[in-house]
């Protein structure tokens, strides 16, 4: 919970998102919908040319469903601006870096923007899995470094991970309370340990599911129909994890596993395979279901 002191801080009116695909430019979205200030980066041209529709066309849902106005759908798009120059965003208060699930690019990323922003900037990260003090440790601001996990897809989902490094600050961590409170979603705390608490219990599931696939428990069909007709899950966990990204599944049970050093965490190796053949799930139009077709068919 945020500090009550009473003490004032920064107010967030400039954020910056690192990245266009799912997850930046729902993040985007919803902070543009908040009243905030915007500009979007990713190094993917295409990924920034398609990024204005691409809202456009969820915000029309929100239109739809009556969430907002239409008024208020042209007024959050003008609040979005698109940029490939990194340097842009170096006034913005608030960075959220949603990247792909890989260190080594998060680090060059963070690498990149500190000759440019603001001395109270903070920095954050939207990592699901990769420790937050060592990403910190490599900036030039660690007690102003948060993990800032938004679930997947981003306007949908209720809940923000906030995740602490050892080094950040208690008006770091308000501020950020505060911001996703403006976003009418819930924070949870969450300490630094590898894939903090929504995908510390939500992968190995998943990764047990591929197993009792590999192991021919049960097919692809009679898993996810088990799991939502047995258990009441909206989504079959292998159905799950073809919309998240059997890539980014695959590098949070490595996480896990190298973190924790427990075999529990063993990735399957079936996952390992599908990735190796560049079936990834939805994203790339095959995982444990066939997308290419009118109807989603298993793959196994």
């Amino acid at each position: 919970m945020p500090n009550n002191l009473g003490y004032l801080h920064m107010k967030v009116s400039t954020v910056g998102v690192i990245g266009a695909g799912q997850m930046g430019n729902g993040i985007a979205h919803v902070m543009a919908i908040a009243g905030y200030q915007v500009q979007i980066h990713d190094i993917d041209q295409g990924a920034l040319d398609a990024l204005p529709s691409r809202i456009a066309k969820n915000m029309d849902r929100q239109v739809k469903s009556g969430k907002i106005s239409r008024d208020e759908k042209e007024f959050a798009l003008r609040r979005i601006q698109i940029t490939n120059e990194i340097v842009s965003l170096g006034h913005s208060d608030l960075i959220i870096e949603a990247a792909t699930e890989d260190e080594r690019t998060k680090q060059k990323i963070f690498d990149s923007l500190l000759p440019h922003i603001q001395n109270h900037t903070i920095l954050t990260s939207n990592t699901s899995s990769i420790s937050i003090t060592r990403l910190a440790s490599r900036t030039d601001r660690p007690e102003k470094f948060l993990g800032f996990h938004f679930m997947n897809p981003v306007p949908v989902m209720q809940l923000v991970e906030l995740i602490r490094g050892i080094a950040t600050d208690q008006e770091t961590y308000d501020i950020c309370f505060e911001v996703v409170e403006s976003l009418g979603k819930t924070a949870a705390s969450a300490e630094d340990f590898p894939a903090f608490i929504v995908n510390r219990i939500l992968m190995p599931m998943i990764n047990e599911a591929v197993y009792t696939l590999y192991e021919g428990v049960g097919s692809v069909e009679a898993i996810d129909q088990s799991m939502k007709l047995g258990a009441n899950h909206p989504m079959g966990p292998l159905e799950l994890a073809d919309f998240i990204g059997l890539d980014t599944c695959l590098a949070i049970m490595n996480v896990l596993h190298d973190g924790l050093a427990d075999t529990k965490y063993r990735p399957c190796p079936l996952l390992t395979k599908y990735v190796e053949a560049g079936w990834l799930g939805q994203k790339t139009q095959r995982g444990f279901y066939d997308y290419r077709g009118e109807v989603p068919l298993p793959t196994r």
